[in-house]
């Protein structure tokens, strides 16, 4: 996996913030809400709300965050999200996913059609990059102090059912296949690890370079301003030099 290295530090990086962290916090929320809409706020008959649970958990939500959301969502009678998924390209062809959960499908596709064109880049149609990217369990554990021994660490990940393992610049990814993800993310907490986040992740298959100052500059602000906006969960992208 040594050639997702740049994507994995660019990852690491953005949820090392304090608003990263809490862009994941309410997106497991708006997935809860989802799912209790769908199946109900019990999660003994409803797996998918089951398994978010355990998702929030691995990924540090605290417990009364995940039992406010849940009440509410089964309180809330108005609100109804939707998931949508934008694919485009960035300066220079960079393929970019850009996955949304929204009460306002006009407003979500406005702002993120505006982003792209502002930043010169294009809105694609559905399908257009996806076939680029590789759907993972992404699985990452902060090492900065070193104290963590790394074999150890991935021979735990492996018997767990992990499929690959990195180590690079003070963190470790562990990916497995997507199902997966939270299975192998609680047998590492059992076994004594804390994880930094646990999820699902569209995966570059390569990575492009940009060479030109004014691309560099320009896919920057791109992934900054779809990263600002409320109502996008997630932006993956191929580009290596960031």
């Amino acid at each position: 996996m040594s050639g997702h290295s740049k994507w994995s530090n660019i990852k690491h990086k953005k949820e090392k913030t304090d608003a990263a962290k809490a862009k994941v916090f309410t997106k497991i929320g708006k997935e809860i809400t989802i799912a209790v809409k769908e199946g109900g706020p019990d999660p003994v008959s409803n797996s998918k709300l089951r398994d978010l649970i355990a998702k929030a958990k691995a990924n540090n939500v605290p417990n009364d965050n995940i039992e406010r959301t849940i009440k509410k969502a089964a309180g809330a009678e108005n609100v109804n999200y939707e998931e949508i998924t934008y694919e485009g390209y960035g300066p220079s062809g960079v393929a970019v996913i850009v996955e949304t959960t929204t009460d306002n499908r006009n407003r979500t596709a406005g702002n993120v059609r505006a982003a792209f064109s502002k930043y010169h880049g294009n809105l694609g149609q559905s399908g257009c990059v996806s076939f680029m990217f590789d759907e993972k369990g992404v699985i990452e554990i902060l090492n900065e102090d070193g104290d963590i021994d790394e074999d150890t660490l991935m021979e735990t990940a492996l018997e767990a059912g992990a499929s690959d393992f990195q180590a690079d610049e003070g963190v470790f990814t562990v990916y497995t296949e997507p199902d997966d993800v939270i299975a192998v993310a609680e047998a590492l907490e059992a076994a004594g690890y804390q994880l930094d986040s646990a999820d699902k992740a569209k995966v570059p298959q390569t990575t492009v370079d940009l060479e030109a100052e004014d691309d560099v500059k320009f896919m920057g602000l791109l992934i900054e301003k779809l990263e600002e906006d409320d109502d996008v969960m997630n932006v993956y992208h191929n580009w290596g030099n960031m």
